[in-house]
């Protein structure tokens, strides 16, 4: 069964930094790619990032571009985002999800973890 479990959300002030965890099981990096999404209240589900092993590219949203990282440790079954220089507009709920292609459109995607809560204060 795949499963997918995101940790490391809370309150950060602007400018501040999180790393998200999202711990896999069921599946391995090379059998799906990851996406990180987010959900602001209101707002459709927005791709973040997204990386294929099997591939070897990783992809951001130009919002997320040189400030989030995308990173794996395949030993820990573990996708990481690491997210710097917040901003209050960042404010969402952040999904990892799984997926044959390395795609920003959630449509794309077969499976998802439950969200994790990040909330950025000015």
């Amino acid at each position: 069964e795949v499963q997918l479990v995101e940790s490391g959300g809370g309150l950060v002030q602007a400018g501040g930094s999180l790393r998200l965890s999202c711990l896999a099981s069921g599946f391995t990096f090379d059998e799906y790619a990851i996406g990180w999404f987010r959900q602001a209240p209101g707002k459709g589900r927005e791709g973040v990032s997204c990386s294929s092993s099997s591939d070897g590219i990783t992809y951001y949203a130009n919002s997320a571009k040189g400030r989030f990282t995308f990173s794996s440790d395949n030993a820990k079954n573990t996708v990481y985002l690491q997210m710097n220089n917040l901003k209050p507009e960042d404010t969402a709920v952040y999904y990892c999800a799984a997926s044959r292609v390395c795609d920003l459109f959630a449509s794309a995607y077969d499976y998802w973890g439950q969200g994790t809560q990040v909330t950025v204060s000015s």
